[in-house]
């Protein structure tokens, strides 16, 4: 699914995203605020400045992701593995933090 289909989509209401395949996607300031990304691969995604709050990233794949200055306010961010996983600047208020991160 491309950006611009998915931004569509979300303008038209839909919030589920699971699973989706967004790698390397270029979402820098996007608004995908209360969208269920459970699941999706976002490897080398940028989301930098983007409004991600209270998302769900739950099992997501975030490696070499960026989210610097990203609005993570009250986002699920369980079951992640945050190894090289840019968060500078990041607002992490009232997000839920992954149990363990892995040192791989």
């Amino acid at each position: 699914m491309k950006i611009a289909e998915i931004l569509s989509r979300y303008a038209a209401g839909q919030r589920d995203f699971r699973q989706i395949n967004l790698i390397a996607a270029n979402l820098r300031n996007v608004n995908l605020s209360g969208a269920d990304l459970s699941g999706a691969d976002l490897r080398g995604a940028n989301l930098t400045k983007a409004n991600l709050s209270h998302v769900n990233l739950s099992q997501a794949t975030l490696t070499g992701a960026n989210f610097t200055a990203t609005n993570l306010t009250s986002a699920n961010l369980s079951a992640i593995d945050l190894t090289n996983v840019n968060l500078s600047n990041a607002y992490l208020n009232g997000a839920i933090m992954p149990d363990q991160v892995s040192s791989t």
